[in-house]
């Protein structure tokens, strides 16, 4: 008898374990055919179409039993469509919003090993433009949706799902800032996780650790411009436009902004410096401590036989939250000196970090350890921009959890044969559910 009960007990864990191998299996293959849908529809700005990867995941949506007025393709302009998905909770709690991004940056075949716009797996890869960023992690989003669907889940929040259009910049407009301005009631939350910031940081294929990203540094943009009465080339003098901006531009270079540590990069540091064998990223660590200034385009000069009359660059500053565009011009100027005109291009905006609350970083790192054990989970400021500056701006807290690891010596977001691991991808799809539904509050 005991040997049957022994017998019985070791058969019902096999069927157990076969049938969840089965279901994790189904779950990547849709997870797979999701991005192979999303990185086939081109979203470039010059010749792709937003809407028509919006259109495709919501018919996929509704066919797995989404309300139709759950499922809402919201179209600004032409081609420049945006998906929000609502799943529905019990209103226990404000909704939460995921958000992701639909666009691409241009990708020439003649640039890449293979089309660009057709998802290859190969040697443990996953090729295709938008695998990075961002259609990886949109694609295991609507996977994940879908998984909770089937499961008859109820989360005590509504869980939305935006994927947006014009991330990438273009011709406009941008879907989170349409949204906001347009829509609110569909993506208005208590806070959003945006899975095109933070995420896993990985180097010859160990795992370092997972930043949640709390802040973003401010955007800002001046022309600097030298200006005197030019005159015939064949008659050269001390003064000249070019040669004024090319010193001027020698002193911007040497411009260095104080350091100045906030909530979020003060814990960054402290927590790094714990983690054995960290990779030193000296750039980007500058980054983190102090806002930065860069001569970005240049331009000058009227006839090839004539002295230059205007001279003028474009130089991109990147803020620090709590920073303000009279201060970072006042040191521009000051830099330069005054016989170089500096005049805003693009206008600072409003920008406030959101550090994490201790409960939220509590249930992160308890899905990050229930995968990767004893991890270290850190916040951490985005030295870029993404879409969630204008929800920050709005008053919507955000917070970057990227679902995926990604490489520190293979990073091939916007370039040449953009890649993902396969592994990471199918890592993320478990991760990202467990995500969704620690934080949906069940």
């Amino acid at each position: 008898m005991v040997h049957m009960v022994v017998r019985t007990t070791f058969g019902a864990l096999l069927l157990l374990a076969g049938q969840q191998a089965l279901a994790q299996d189904s779950q990547r293959e849709l997870a797979r055919t999701v991005l192979k849908e999303l990185v086939e529809i081109n979203t470039t700005d010059s010749s792709g179409d937003n809407t028509a990867a919006a259109q495709a995941v919501a018919r996929r949506l509704r066919s797995e039993g989404f309300a139709a007025e759950d499922v809402t393709v919201v179209v600004p302009a032409e081609k420049k469509g945006n998906l929000v998905v609502r799943f529905r909770g019990t209103g226990k709690a404000r909704p939460l919003l995921f958000l992701a991004h639909l666009d691409v940056v241009e990708a020439e075949r003649s640039d890449w090993s293979m089309d660009p716009f057709q998802l290859a797996e190969r040697d443990g890869y996953f090729y295709g433009r938008g695998t990075q960023d961002i259609k990886g992690d949109a694609a295991l989003l609507v996977a994940n949706l879908i998984r909770l669907k089937r499961e008859g889940f109820k989360p005590e929040r509504d869980i939305i799902v935006a994927l947006t259009a014009d991330e990438e910049g273009g011709r406009g407009p941008n879907g989170v800032e349409w949204l906001l301005h347009n829509r609110r009631e569909l993506i208005d939350a208590e806070f959003c996780v945006n899975t095109d910031a933070g995420g896993g940081q990985a180097q010859d294929g160990r795992r370092i650790l997972y930043s949640v990203q709390a802040a973003e540094k401010g955007y800002l943009s001046f022309v600097l411009a030298a200006k005197n009465a030019g005159g015939h080339s064949s008659l050269p003098r001390g003064e000249n436009a070019i040669y004024e901006l090319a010193a001027a531009l020698l002193r911007v270079k040497a411009l260095e902004f104080p350091v100045e540590l906030n909530e979020v990069t003060r814990s960054y540091f402290e927590k790094k410096a714990k983690i054995p064998g960290a990779p030193t990223e000296a750039v980007y660590e500058n980054a983190q401590r102090r806002t930065t200034c860069v001569a970005t385009m240049l331009s000058g000069g009227h006839a090839d036989n004539a002295l230059p009359q205007t001279a003028e660059a474009t130089v991109n500053c990147r803020v620090l939250p709590g920073g303000t565009q009279a201060d970072v011009q006042e040191r521009l100027q000051k830099a330069v000196g005054p016989g170089i005109e500096v005049r805003v291009k693009i206008p600072l905006q409003p920008n406030p970090a959101s550090p994490p609350p201790p409960a939220l970083m509590a249930r992160v790192e308890k899905v990050v350890h229930s995968m990767w054990p004893g991890l270290v989970v850190l916040p951490v400021m985005e030295t870029g921009g993404t879409d969630g500056k204008p929800l920050r701006g709005a008053g919507i807290p955000v917070y970057g959890i990227a679902q995926m690891f990604y490489d520190l010596d293979d990073i091939r977001a916007h370039g040449k044969d953009e890649r993902i691991r396969t592994a990471y991808y199918y890592d993320g799809l478990e991760f990202g559910y467990r995500l969704m539904k620690e934080l949906s509050g069940r």
